[in-house]
């Protein structure tokens, strides 16, 4: 007996021709040539020592124990579309997540390559959320300062200053609540002078660009502001550095290598 145990690609080959009903159809369905088809049914039968086929005039037709073979193969082609589906998810480009305040993730967002080539998926989480980047809940961090901690990888990117912006008539301050460095200075300093308060810095910003009052900004962003104009110097009391922060093993995974690439190519030039 031949003991040779059989190809998984020839049997489902063989699935293909039980399921099309003819060796010339399988053939088209496959793509795999004819006269190829037919070796390779025939190096089946070998390896497995049965007759699988009942040949004659009008081509190939299965015999009992083909009959049964196929019965016993019912399941392969679902698995071969459950392989095939989780192939195709493997190679999608694999999610980077990114953790910075909202006008850096602003600034990334508007400089980003629109790539279609790119390896990496931009996954933007809000810095607010809870985030440890040393326990791999995000893997990149931009941050106001660089954390003492034995896991991360850091970079120092740029220096960030804020200044006061808004139409050329405004007056009074929009603020978010004090959950930054920023709103707290402006909260502390200018709190009687506020004139309106908004969760979202989108809604700050439309507030502001409407004339209804001035905006604590950071510098990097007064390219994209629409009707807005500095009106003050910077405040020296909030400029510092930003660092790019991520975990030491994760840093050199290609997809996250290119993606801090990228963003400290943006942050840079900002």
């Amino acid at each position: 007996m031949n003991e040779t145990p059989a190809s998984l690609d020839d049997l489902a080959l063989f699935a293909a021709v039980a399921d099309a009903g003819s060796l010339g159809e399988a053939s088209r369905r496959t793509g795999v040539p004819l006269p190829t088809l037919s070796r390779r049914m025939t190096a089946l039968e070998r390896d497995l020592a049965r007759t699988l086929f009942l040949r004659g005039k009008r081509g190939y037709a299965l015999s009992a124990e083909g009959v049964s073979l196929a019965a016993e193969l019912s399941g392969l082609a679902e698995v071969r579309r459950r392989v095939e589906r989780w192939r195709s998810l493997s190679d999608a480009r694999p999610p980077v997540r990114i953790t910075a305040g909202f006008w850096t993730s602003h600034a990334i967002a508007r400089r980003l390559s629109a790539d279609p080539e790119r390896t990496w998926l931009p996954h933007f989480v809000p810095a607010t959320a809870s985030l440890d980047l040393a326990r791999r809940e995000a893997d990149i961090g931009i941050r106001n300062a660089a954390p003492d901690h034995p896991w991360l990888a850091r970079r120092a990117l740029a220096t960030v200053r804020f200044a006061v912006y808004g139409t050329q008539k405004a007056k009074g301050y929009i603020a978010a609540p004090p959950d930054t460095p920023s709103q707290r200075w402006l909260h502390e300093r200018h709190g009687r002078e506020i004139v309106a308060v908004a969760q979202d810095p989108r809604i700050c910003l439309e507030l502001a660009e409407a004339g209804h009052g001035l905006m604590i900004l950071p510098t990097f962003v007064e390219s994209s502001l629409r009707n807005l104009v500095r009106r003050s110097e910077p405040i020296e009391e909030l400029t510092h550095e930003s660092w790019l922060l991520a975990h030491h093993d994760a840093r050199q995974d290609p997809p996250i290598r290119a993606a801090i690439d990228e963003i400290v190519a943006i942050l840079a030039s900002d």
